[in-house]
């Protein structure tokens, strides 16, 4: 489907001289995973709270499944799951209760509610943990729950921000599994995490955030084209001479050589065949050299190179 869920056009938002997000514009498309990076005070949260319209912006505008959103629109808010990083759940409800009032804000129909926090324990897993209360559950299985609350009513836009921060791994992987289902059953999901690999393994199409700006958007392979570095050769090797090294620098596509620890660093702009030229180049020069690796540039290199930062900073 080409239907926008999500079309933020020129969004602006100012506290006092500080421009929390400046002209963003984002088109979000039904039936996507859409990946929203940045560092620590891009703007992304003012960007979700303005998108629910839990804040009042400068100046733009937002519509969600083509409708304008304000904050009176409770026909898209009823279409709209927000599971955001901190988990708000009622510590006094057990896991049924909580699930079941999150999802009674929407569905009144109590024969249908029940339906829907049955359907949501038993895709979140919790079905032995229904009458526990909030602080017996484990980080992942509290996680969880917080998942189940924002998803219980079957939105068409599942917003979740940071949903597997300190999570152990089998519950990491039960909530990124869990995500892609809610994909294929027609969700559109927008998606922020501090792990690249995360964003990397679910995410149809991202766009990195700072200052405010969207400064690059795209796949993550269309993303990876947009910088220099397309290639990394390591290979660890005893000693080499400042000479060779500077020769290694001249050949085609390399535009970048370290050496450190007795581990050689190239770093190439594109090409074929790059790590056959080097590893001939140090045969004919006749040293030994053991592990050889190379690999394709990360998200995370892309991220790096775009916002001069490091996204867990």
């Amino acid at each position: 489907m080409n239907d926008s869920a999500v079309k933020v056009t020129n969004l602006v938002k100012r506290y006092k001289e500080l421009v929390a997000v400046d002209h963003l514009n984002l088109d979000i498309k039904e039936g996507e995973v859409f990946g929203l990076l940045g560092p620590n005070g891009s703007g992304k949260t003012t960007t979700i709270n303005c998108i629910l319209s839990l804040l009042a912006y400068d100046k733009g505008e937002i519509e969600i499944f083509g409708e304008k959103m304000t904050p009176d629109n409770y026909k898209i808010k009823s279409q709209i799951g927000v599971v955001m990083q901190n988990v708000a759940v009622f510590e006094e409800l057990t896991v049924y209760e909580n699930i079941n009032y999150f999802c009674g804000l929407y569905i009144s129909d109590k024969a249908l509610r029940k339906q829907y926090v049955e359907e949501a324990i038993e895709f979140t897993g919790l079905n032995d943990f229904k009458k526990f209360y909030p602080k017996k559950l484990s980080g992942g299985l509290l996680r969880r729950l917080n998942i189940a609350c924002g998803i219980a009513h079957k939105p068409k836009l599942i917003i979740l921000d940071e949903p597997t921060v300190a999570v152990d791994p089998q519950s990491r992987n039960k909530i990124l599994e869990g995500i892609l289902e809610l994909n294929k059953a027609g969700a559109t999901i927008i998606y922020t995490s501090h792990y690249m690999e995360e964003v990397e393994q679910i995410c149809s199409r991202i766009a990195i955030v700072d200052k405010g700006k969207n400064l690059a958007l795209g796949t993550k392979d269309e993303l990876k084209k947009l910088i220099k570095k397309r290639e990394i050769i390591t290979i660890d090797i005893l000693d080499i001479n400042s000479s060779d090294i500077a020769e290694i620098k001249k050949l085609p596509h390399v535009y970048e050589v370290s050496f450190e620890e007795h581990q050689l660093s190239i770093l190439c702009d594109g090409g074929k065949h790059n790590l056959i030229r080097v590893l001939d180049f140090l045969q004919q020069k006749e040293y030994s050299f053991g592990y050889v690796h190379s690999e394709l540039p990360t998200l995370n290199d892309v991220f790096l190179e775009i916002t001069g930062k490091e996204l867990r900073d």
